[in-house]
């Protein structure tokens, strides 16, 4: 088969992958944007419990309808008659029937399908297209959708929650081991574990330095991102830990000029980590 054929076949493939994990974050993103105080959400907006296979963690934001109140069943007219009025006379009121309460509606919460749906599967795609036919390729389409949830969550509430940061990195040094044994691969594990090491403990001095400028969650995210960009080598872990700061300066500035930046005001990081490692990882991807 033409390797342009197998690269097309590929980049849908892997387009409607990313469509199909998209369209299972909305439950996710709403349920893990709490506090710190909280580990996720066990309530939908309406105070539905998120419990059982139908409202579980993943797929569509939305609770089935409410059961509805019991309504009193419209019956005949009720005829009301004036006990001062003579026993000839007309009845002086009519009472209205009773009306039959507005069915409830089902409970829609969390980020649109109709949004992570194209972006994941975007997101996807062109990583297909950098990457190619390599075995590295089922790491990044892993990936992907966690880093996307990822991004939902840390720009909601500013946070990056351990459930999803830790296996993040566990499965990109776990995914990548893999990848590494298989042939036609075009990255070293070896690097993937030294850039994990060195990205996080980069962002753990940040951390010890100034702990208001980031977060914990921040060094966690570091280690994973760390492992994917330095699969292609210390260039690409370089370049993806510079775009980041780089998108951030630009989105900064940007808030600053628009009058939205306030003195002080905290920073998801995660996003512009994650956009740079993605950036990073496109160009390296391509070029390797």
């Amino acid at each position: 088969m033409d390797p342009d054929l197998w690269l097309i076949a590929l980049t849908a493939v892997a387009a409607l992958w990313g469509a199909v994990a998209g369209a299972l974050l909305p439950r996710p993103a709403y349920r893990f944007a709490v506090d710190e105080d909280s580990p996720w959400q066990t309530t939908c907006p309406s105070g539905h419990p998120l419990t059982g296979p139908a409202r579980g963690w993943l797929g569509r934001a939305r609770c089935p309808a409410p059961t509805p109140a019991t309504a009193t069943a419209p019956g005949p007219a009720t005829t009301i008659l004036d006990s001062t009025a003579p026993l000839d006379s007309t009845p002086s009121a009519t009472a209205p029937p009773a009306l039959t309460p507005p069915a409830p509606t089902p409970c829609t919460y969390g980020p649109s399908t109709r949004t992570l749906a194209p972006l994941t599967s975007l997101v996807c795609a062109t990583l297909a297209l950098a990457t190619g036919v390599r075995p590295e390729l089922g790491v990044w389409l892993v990936l992907a959708p966690l880093g996307v949830l990822l991004v939902l969550i840390d720009l909601k509430v500013q946070r990056l929650p351990d459930p999803l940061t830790l296996p993040f990195a566990g499965l990109a040094l776990l995914l990548l081991g893999g990848a590494a044994l298989l042939p036609e691969h075009a990255g070293e594990w070896r690097t993937a574990a030294l850039g994990a090491l060195t990205l996080g403990g980069a962002y753990f001095l940040l951390f010890l330095i100034r702990p208001l400028a980031l977060g914990f969650g921040d060094v966690k995210l570091a280690v994973g991102l760390g492992a994917v960009l330095g699969w292609y080598g210390w260039g690409a872990l370089y370049v993806g830990t510079f775009a980041g700061a780089l998108v951030g300066s630009v989105w900064t500035v940007v808030q600053a000029v628009r009058g939205r930046a306030a003195r002080r005001q905290l920073v998801a990081l995660g996003p512009f980590m994650i956009a740079g490692a993605y950036l990073g990882l496109l160009l390296e991807a391509y070029a390797a």
